[in-house]
């Protein structure tokens, strides 16, 4: 369809100029010759027009060395298609400059006719162009909005289906930790049912914090999340009969909010792994904190017993993906004693 919109442009742009050459009085010009050959250069220039969209400078520069041999008409449809591009606009006034300059050597009484058709052509394509540029921007704003749009209502989405299912299922738990809190007569029983109490209340606080950045699309300022509660983290696996060491190297306080953040999330989901993969397995968490970056690595022995088969639900691939995504790496396999570890490198700062 657009060749063809090209070849009638062609045609347009060729038929007025040839029927001039054998109607209108030839006036004096740049190069003496026959009729036939101005009718050739109006062929030319027409021609050249076929290029103007793939090769649009060596298009308008080939039309205005013809524009000075004689008038075409192809200079205002080059001008136009020169303005209404907007990497090619100087070759408007190029298009201007050859016609004025023509026009000095035809001697042509109306020699300001053609500049001013052509300075014309020019805004006219340089509106459209301008006004083609704003409808592309508004399209592509559109479909921004659209798409943040359909994000925010996934996320409205996913809330509700938190709040509503998970969160009831959290709560039910809590209650029934504490009714058998109360109701037990063994201490290891009640306080096994605190401490299962305990961590579905914080379960609980964390789902609703996510479930307020999910329905307002905005991340929480950040927490500073090492050391203290790291070694609370540890604590609790110690208190689960989990046996488990940590140790830090270097000073803490050099990382940013954010690392520590990813820092607590790599061994929080290692220790998960642990508990639902290893239970019991002597488990060794190292901190290695510097000053341009900050290492963890968590290593658990070989399990006495092979722990009971759970789903898995790609806690590792998810961890993957947060740290490479704050420009740190992060690599998990078996050991040669028949153990896991988890090796995770990140930088002190969120690069920016």
């Amino acid at each position: 369809m657009t060749r063809a919109r090209d070849l009638a442009l062609v045609l347009l742009v060729a038929a007025p100029g040839v029927c001039r050459e054998f109607l209108v009085p030839a006036p004096s010009r740049l190069v003496v010759a026959s009729t036939a050959f101005y009718v050739v250069v109006h062929l030319l220039a027409a021609g050249a027009l076929w290029w103007r969209r793939t090769r649009p400078r060596a298009s308008g520069l080939a039309i205005a060395f013809l524009t000075l041999l004689t008038p075409t008409f192809a200079s205002f449809a080059s001008a136009f298609s020169a303005a209404h591009a907007a990497r090619h606009r100087w070759l408007v006034p190029v298009h201007v400059l050859a016609w004025v300059v023509g026009a000095g050597v035809w001697t042509v009484p109306d020699g300001l006719v053609g500049p001013g058709a052509i300075v014309i052509a020019g805004l006219a394509g340089l509106y459209l162009g301008e006004r083609r540029t704003l409808r592309q921007m508004l399209t592509e704003r559109e479909c921004e909005l659209r798409v943040e749009q359909a994000r925010a209502d996934e996320r409205t989405r996913l809330a509700a289906e938190m709040h509503d299912v998970v969160t009831h299922r959290l709560n039910l738990m809590v209650l029934h930790a504490g009714a058998l809190r109360m109701a037990a007569k063994d201490d290891g029983v009640r306080q096994a049912a605190e401490e299962l109490r305990t961590a579905g209340r914080q379960a609980l606080a964390e789902l609703r914090d996510l479930v307020g950045v999910l329905r307002s699309g905005r991340a929480p300022r950040i927490p500073d999340v090492l050391p203290d509660r790291l070694s609370r983290l540890v604590a609790d696996s110690a208190a689960t009969g989990l046996e488990v060491t940590l140790t830090e190297h270097g000073d803490a306080d050099t990382i940013s909010p954010a690392m520590r953040r990813t820092m607590y999330r790599v061994v929080q989901e290692s220790l998960t792994n642990v508990h639902k993969h290893a239970p019991g397995a002597h488990t060794e968490i190292t901190i290695h904190c510097g000053p341009s970056s900050v290492r963890a690595v968590i290593r658990n022995a070989r399990p006495s017993a092979p722990g009971p088969a759970l789903p898995g639900s790609g806690g590792l691939l998810g961890l993957r993906g947060r740290v490479e995504m704050v420009g740190g790496t992060l690599t998990a396999g078996p050991t040669d004693d028949g153990g896991f570890e988890v090796d995770a490198v990140l930088p002190a700062f969120v690069p920016t």
